[in-house]
């Protein structure tokens, strides 16, 4: 019989297959927790702070970094964005939403070797402009895009 990992997860439950694997030495306990997460960046209330809190300070506008992305969104709640690197080495891409809440939305650490390409779909309460913050060679590089959100998709 051919299981799949979600048949196991199913019939053991989540928890325990994570502890026996931690208990194993297959998963580390921290990171089965996400216990090394940069609090900082994504508590950051502007769009300077989140910069900072990733330890970009003032990264260098990149035309090797594509995001793909709507220019107008019609339903704000699922904004699909992608973001792919062209830079040689490297090693993270951020999504930063200037005008939400906490303008980070999410980190991806890009091991060495790997596609340098990250998708999502992240939730925009308004229109706003978008940045796409990559990491190479310990240098930081933005692209940045605006995309407009309308309400109930009627282009307000």
């Amino acid at each position: 019989m051919v299981q799949t990992r979600r048949d196991v997860l199913r019939a053991g439950g989540g928890a325990s297959v994570l502890a026996l694997l931690a208990a194993v030495g297959l998963v580390m306990p921290g990171a089965a927790l996400a216990a090394d997460w940069n609090k900082r960046a994504f508590e950051g209330k502007t769009l300077s702070d989140a910069f900072k809190g990733l330890g970009a300070g003032v990264p260098a506008n990149s035309a090797d970094i594509i995001m793909r992305a709507p220019d107008i969104a019609e339903n704000g709640a699922v904004v699909p964005i992608g973001i792919e690197s062209k830079i040689p080495g490297t090693e993270s891409i951020a999504l930063l939403i200037e005008k939400n809440p906490n303008p980070l939305a999410a980190a991806f650490d890009i091991p060495a070797g790997t596609e340098t390409m990250v998708s999502m779909r992240v939730k925009m309460g308004e229109t706003s402009s978008v940045y796409a913050l990559v990491k190479a060679n310990g240098k930081y590089y933005v692209a940045k895009k605006e995309i407009k959100v309308t309400l109930g998709g009627c282009g307000a």
